[in-house]
């Protein structure tokens, strides 16, 4: 080549004339440095680097040192593989398939990602083929490349412009560049050169570019480029439409809008006279020629207002108009027109030429937010736009969710907040100041570039330190000042306080009533559970309270109930402790057992009750001893002394005299009564009359509670076991009481568990012992309260006479 010089490839790059087959040497056109030079120089390197890249995977994949990235495993030369189009990756066939199907290699819309550059392909590879595609199964052969067919490559190359196809043997990675020669032109095609194929700059040329500018008056004078051609910069004179305003402007402004005149509108009155010489136009400043007169006679065929033709009015005599200047016959009706007040206001003048004059109503406007309306003169609004706002604070909630609007007559949408929020961050040093928001606030943004320590400084956490960071966990023993001399269990720590000392040792509870052992250190204050009972104050009572802290009449005065004997009956006072001070009369409530002489009736009755009780029998009593003496008898007043007083006593009934009557009949026949011969047992129960009142008022849940005493008490009886237990479900005390009552009356053990509000009872029925009552208590209240059949009438007999 003329005028060139040559270069060895090794003098551009090493790797260039390893790679690069079928070039050992070329031709670099011009002297070293130019600008074509140094084009060519950076057009080799990129080739160099292709080569390499597609070397180094035929060296690793003939080697079999090339890695599947799917399963990890080395590419054997024999092994099926499929190459990826896009980032020249090689997989093995069936690792790729399995990729293919897999949920994870899933684009978002159709087709399956590579998993190596993530390209999505639409269509997931079947078959073994070669690196160029032309050859299914290709044999391996020593002497050539490992998965290729041996041919020519023939694809298309990457470039844009390029149709030469690769020219080297079938390969992997991607082609080289076309290293072929064609011809093109500059920018501005006056100049043509013959370059590399795969060259993808644009050629310049040193003329001058020449074309037409947007203007269509001037030529470009730049060097030839690239693209369109820049506007024209000539500053011009341009006048408007009406000809009164005059601007400057690049040359080519409005080119288009010229219309003989001018080439702009200045948005003002035209001002031109008229064809009929005594008008002027009072349209905007326009291009083209002004309208018509609107006054000519040509144009106007109705009066002012419009509602009666000029044609009709000539007829009633009115004179006809000749030019523009003559008046417009008017037709003496309203004029009717709507107002410039833009409401359903009409004129209220005669029709009239001139412009109808301002609305002298008033309307209803509206404020910003719709919620309150105003009338105001109509005057107001056509000279300017009303709007007012209303006091209504608006109740919405903010952006952030937090604030409320409270805004006057609002009309936002969104409720943006403008508050700081405040809140303190993750940090718990330093509060957020951003604007109010919804969710949670970012983490804190400052940071310490200062180390952290742990306490004992062994462990130590390099900046830069995120603010709130707490100190690096340290394993080492904690080295801090402790309360005992124990030993420490704890690693070091960044809290304050150490954790308590769990070494278990010996101590005495808070009352002294005994030494407890195997109690943490830390545990000062321990109860044995025992009763406290020191000594009072008040000298009479102990201290009943589990044992504890402190003095024991923490209250100030003791509430034990006094345990001086009354003179009248000797049960304890039962009054609040009074310490130096006499007993007050009060009405004793102590429970008193009571029974007949014969055993049979017994009773618990309040001791008051007692004692009038005993005095009604003492009466009865020496009632008696009296008309025994009346009647010559001895008497035995020792039994009607003081002492015998406390013994009070119930009266016998007819219960009673039956008992006795029937001991008196088996003694004289003989018989024995543990056999109970009379059916004792059973019909000696007595129903108290305070459970008879409470099965009148709660009929309903004695029946039941009674008929399941009574199936308890014959299960018990008639089965194998000896016991059978029932269990209430919790329920009041007055109802937990009747069901003791009735359990006593069947024999039947019962037992109250638990505390309130679940405290219940559990009966429980001994074969035996517990035996059921001829008549129930359900039946007895039955009979009770039935109505008795009226007395029978006597029969009398009628005697005819005689």
């Amino acid at each position: 080549m003329s005028g060139g010089r040559w270069y060895n490839s090794d003098d551009i790059i090493p790797a260039a004339k390893k790679k690069l087959t079928g070039f050992s040497y070329f031709t670099v056109c011009g002297l070293v440095g130019t600008a074509d030079t140094q084009m060519y120089f950076m057009q080799a390197l990129k080739n160099a680097c292709v080569c390499v890249c597609s070397g180094c995977l035929i060296e690793q994949l003939t080697e079999e040192k090339y890695e599947c990235m799917v399963c990890c495993d080395v590419i054997r030369v024999m092994a099926p593989v499929w190459s990826c189009q896009s980032c020249f990756h090689v997989f093995h066939l069936n690792c790729i398939k399995k990729w293919a199907r897999s949920p994870a290699s899933q684009a978002d819309g159709e087709g399956w990602r590579c998993p190596a550059c993530q390209n999505v392909a639409f269509k997931a590879p079947t078959s073994y083929t070669c690196f160029c595609g032309k050859v299914t199964n290709p044999e391996y052969q020593r002497s050539e490349i490992p998965h290729s067919c041996g041919d020519m490559c023939g694809k298309k190359r990457t470039g844009r412009d390029c149709n030469h196809p690769c020219n080297i043997l079938c390969h992997p990675g991607p082609c080289p560049q076309c290293p072929a020669f064609v011809t093109k032109s500059c920018i501005c095609g006056r100049t043509s050169k013959q370059v590399r194929c795969s060259q993808t700059e644009s050629l310049r040329c040193e003329q001058v570019c020449g074309a037409l500018l947007n203007c269509a008056e001037h030529c470009c004078s730049q060097i030839c480029h690239q693209g369109q051609c820049q506007p024209c910069q000539l500053r011009v004179q341009q006048v408007c439409f009406c000809g009164v305003v005059h601007r400057e402007v690049p040359c080519g402004t409005d080119r288009n809008s010229f219309d003989g005149t001018g080439y702009f509108s200045c948005n003002k009155q035209c001002g031109k006279m008229l064809e009929c010489q005594a008008h002027r136009c009072l349209q905007t400043c326009h291009p083209g020629q002004c309208q018509p007169c609107p006054l000519s006679p040509k144009l106007v065929h109705s009066c002012p207002c419009g509602q009666t033709a000029l044609a009709k009015l000539l007829e009633l005599g009115y004179p006809e108009r000749r030019g523009c200047t003559d008046a417009i016959p008017s037709c003496g009706k309203i004029c009717s027109k709507p107002l410039p007040c833009d409401t359903v206001h009409l004129c209220d003048k005669l029709c009239h030429e001139d412009s109808c004059g301002p609305c002298s109503l008033t309307s209803t406007i509206k404020c910003r937010c719709g919620s309150k309306t105003k009338r105001v003169p109509c005057v107001v609004i056509q000279r300017e736009e009303l709007m007012f706002t209303c006091e209504k604070r608006c109740s919405k909630k903010r952006s952030c969710g937090r604030h409320k609007c409270g805004e006057l007559c609002c009309v936002d949408i969104e409720h943006k907040c403008t508050f700081i929020c405040g809140y303190k961050l993750n940090c718990g040093q330093h509060r957020c100041q951003e604007i109010c928001h919804r969710g949670n606030c970012q983490p804190c943004w400052q940071t310490s570039f200062d180390e952290l320590a742990c306490y004992c400084g062994e462990t130590v956490m390099y900046p830069p330190v995120p603010c709130g960071t707490k100190p690096p966990e340290c394993k080492n023993p904690c080295t801090r000042q402790h309360n005992c001399d124990h030993p420490v269990f704890h690693s070091c720590h960044s809290d304050e306080r150490c954790p308590p000392c769990t070494y278990l040792t010996k101590k005495w509870c808070m009352g002294n009533h005994e030494q407890r052992s195997n109690i943490p250190c830390h545990l000062q204050d321990i109860s044995c559970g025992l009763l406290c009972n020191k000594p009072l104050p008040c000298g009479f009572h102990r201290c009943k309270r589990i044992c504890h802290r402190g003095e024991c009449d923490a209250e100030g005065e003791c509430k034990q109930p006094c345990l001086h004997p009354r003179p009248e009956c000797g049960h304890p006072c039962k009054a609040p402790c009074h310490p130096g001070t006499t007993c007050p009369h009060t009405t004793c409530t102590a429970k008193v057992s009571m029974q007949c002489d014969c055993g049979c009736r017994k009773e618990t009755m309040p001791c008051m009750e007692a004692a009038s009780s005993y005095q009604r029998y003492a009466a009865i009593a020496v009632a008696s001893k009296l008309s025994d003496m009346q009647l010559g008898e001895s008497v035995d007043i020792a039994q009607l002394t003081k002492k015998e007083q406390t013994q009070a006593k119930l009266e016998c009934d007819q219960e009673c005299a039956t008992l006795e009557r029937n001991r008196r009949l088996a003694e004289a026949l003989q018989v024995d009564l543990s056999a109970d011969p009379f059916n004792t047992k059973s019909s000696s129960c007595k129903y108290s009359d305070s459970l008879k009142e409470d099965a009148r008022k709660e009929f309903k849940f004695v029946s039941e509670v009674e008929e399941e005493i009574r199936n308890l008490v014959e299960l018990a009886n008639k089965g194998k076991q000896p016991k059978r237990s029932h269990c209430f479900p919790p329920m009041k005390r007055e109802q937990r009481r009747i069901i003791h009552e009735l359990a006593e009356v069947y024999g039947v053990e019962s037992v109250s568990y638990d505390s309130e509000p679940k405290r219940n009872v559990v009966i429980t029925a001994i074969r035996g012992k517990s035996m059921c009552p001829n008549s129930t208590l359900i039946a007895l209240i039955e009979r009770e309260t039935a109505a008795r059949a009226p007395p029978p009438i006597a029969h009398i007999k009628q005697y005819n006479s005689k």
